[in-house]
């Protein structure tokens, strides 16, 4: 009698297959469900950093002009709102004027990539941009600072940052 009780313990020790393969089931069913919605929110949180990290340098781009009566030049770039422009520096405005750092770092923006800068004397406002996801300047995941006739052509996919 105490052999049958033995052997009937030992058999029912694990999981059949069938009910791995049911578990294994559901929690691909929820992960398909899930997923998407969480990727998906991880880009938008990506791009919303990528906006407000964007009108934050337009911000301080605009108190550098304040103080030094012009943008940075493209080749002092992003660098003129860190470190204090030299004596001889071209594109920098008044240098004696520099009230800096303006910012302490130029962060990277979320894909591990550093921010765009271009400003050519008489454009009005620099431009500011992120290569966006791709890491490809050019391309319609690029996030900008200014609004150009092509978006309104192809509807507008990169967004205007200067009303942010």
């Amino acid at each position: 009698m105490q052999k049958r009780i033995i052997r009937k313990s030992r058999q029912r020790r694990g999981f059949t297959l069938i009910e791995v393969l049911v578990v294994l089931g559901i929690i691909v069913l929820l992960a398909t469900m899930v997923g998407p919605r969480i990727l998906g929110s991880r880009e938008k949180a990506d791009r919303d950093a990528t906006f407000a990290q964007v009108k934050s340098i337009k911000s301080n781009l605009e108190r550098y002009q304040l103080d030094m009566k012009t943008f940075p030049s493209t080749e002092a770039g992003l660098a003129a709102l860190i470190e204090e422009p030299s004596e001889d520096a071209e594109g920098v405005g008044n240098v004696d004027n520099w009230a800096g750092p303006y910012m302490e770092e130029i962060p990277p923006d979320p894909w591990g990539n550093d921010y765009q800068y271009e400003y050519e004397s008489g454009d009005g406002m620099p431009k500011v941009w992120s290569y966006g996801p791709d890491g490809e300047d050019g391309t319609d995941d690029d996030i900008k600072s200014w609004k150009s006739s092509e978006d309104d052509e192809d509807g507008g996919s990169d967004v205007d940052t200067s009303d942010i």
